[in-house]
């Protein structure tokens, strides 16, 4: 059951980098392979054998989901930037200070 979650998140993850405009061009054509594999004729085992072609699909397809998610690239953390009063482009926020 926790495999099934596992997918489950993947293939949102893949469906966010896929729409998103930073992911590379070459790993969205890997996210197609996907689809393309599971449509294809073409498979390791024909699924004219009634259990192992079947097998077969539910076991390369997350493999190729898992794989494809290990090459997204990882955003970067967002660095806090020292204040300097100096620079003119600190905003200045008016408020009130109260002592509780």
């Amino acid at each position: 059951m926790g495999r099934l979650l596992q997918f489950r998140t993947e293939l949102m993850m893949l469906w966010r980098a896929f729409i998103a405009p930073q992911t590379p061009v070459w790993i969205k054509g890997l996210m197609l392979l996907v689809p393309l594999y599971l449509l294809s004729p073409v498979d390791f085992v024909p699924d004219v054998i009634p259990v192992l072609g079947w097998l077969d699909d539910l076991v390369i397809v997350p493999l190729m989901v898992s794989w494809i998610v290990s090459l997204l690239p990882q955003p970067q953390p967002v660095r806090a930037q020292a204040y300097n009063p100096r620079r003119d482009d600190n905003p200045t926020i008016d408020g009130d200070w109260r002592r509780l």
